[in-house]
């Protein structure tokens, strides 16, 4: 006998394997603590080995000592919100100067194979260049204060946008630009249209990974340019100096927890302008 399509007969196999990604979905949670729990034992494991072996506790201090000088030392609470505010203040106006002149950048590239041949090169050279051995000139030529910083941020930046937002652009479909030509659009047209929409998964991407990366352009430039209001650069290597081991690393931890934040916020960013269109993770 014929079986009726859409029956449950039918149907029901259709639907396990959704039904067995949200649940294995709802279960790996386990997967990332498990790793968290390996890597505080090691911790320990090591910080042990430093206190009593080596007896040099203040290299490498016991996780609870860090949380406390993190979360519950109210001395130095004040210091560690003022040089994020100053770090973030930073990262911030470097990202947003990496936006304006990478997504520029590849735009320009992305309207003829001349341009990107001519310029592309510069955006690799620009990446490839050791950061630090330009700190020095970047002083001397615009101080050792916050703008110094923000170029530092903004080098370090710019790459992942330019390539990001230019590759982003030509993956737009063969078949739609000849139909936008056929029709008779402008370049403006197609690009607002077409190589814009196509592009902003990677565009998102480009901005998460230079979100990251700004984070650790403002601290570069803490820990070169000493002058002006201090960051988290500043502050880690004020107390590395002192050997203020607990408070060094937790001021390292809060580095790195600023740098997931933002990643997080543009990763937030990317699903609620493109998560209907794509599987933007």
């Amino acid at each position: 006998m014929a079986t009726v399509i859409g029956s449950p007969a039918t149907s029901a196999p259709a639907k396990r394997p959704t039904a067995r990604r949200s649940l294995a979905s709802r279960m790996s949670w386990w997967q990332p603590v498990a790793v968290f729990a390996v890597l505080i034992g090691i911790w320990y494991t090591v910080a042990w080995y430093y206190d009593k072996v080596q007896e040099l506790s203040f290299l490498v201090p016991y996780p609870h000592k860090v949380f406390e000088s993190l979360f519950l030392d109210a001395k130095r609470r004040p210091d560690l919100f003022e040089a994020i505010g100053n770090t973030t203040a930073v990262m911030l106006t470097g990202l947003v100067i990496a936006i304006v002149i990478g997504m520029t950048w590849a735009v320009i590239m992305s309207q003829a194979k001349w341009a990107e041949r001519s310029l592309f090169p510069y955006a690799v050279i620009l990446q490839c260049v050791p950061i630090l051995a330009l700190v020095p000139l970047i002083g001397s030529l615009y101080g050792y204060g916050f703008p110094s910083r923000v170029i530092v941020t903004t080098m370090i930046a710019l790459f992942p946008l330019v390539s990001n937002t230019l590759f982003g652009l030509q993956s737009a479909d063969r078949a739609q630009r000849e139909l936008f030509k056929l029709q008779g659009a402008s370049r403006w047209t197609v690009l607002t249209k077409l190589q814009f929409p196509a592009a902003l998964p990677l565009i998102f991407v480009g901005l998460r990974n230079a979100a990251g990366l700004s984070v650790i352009g403002a601290i570069v430039g803490d820990q070169f340019f000493q002058r002006g209001a201090g960051g988290l650069g500043v502050l880690i290597q004020l107390y590395n100096s002192r050997l203020q081991g607990s408070d060094t690393f937790a001021t390292i931890i809060a580095a790195s927890l600023l740098g997931v934040v933002v990643f997080l916020v543009f990763g937030l960013l990317g699903r609620l302008a493109i998560g209907k269109w794509y599987d933007f993770n």
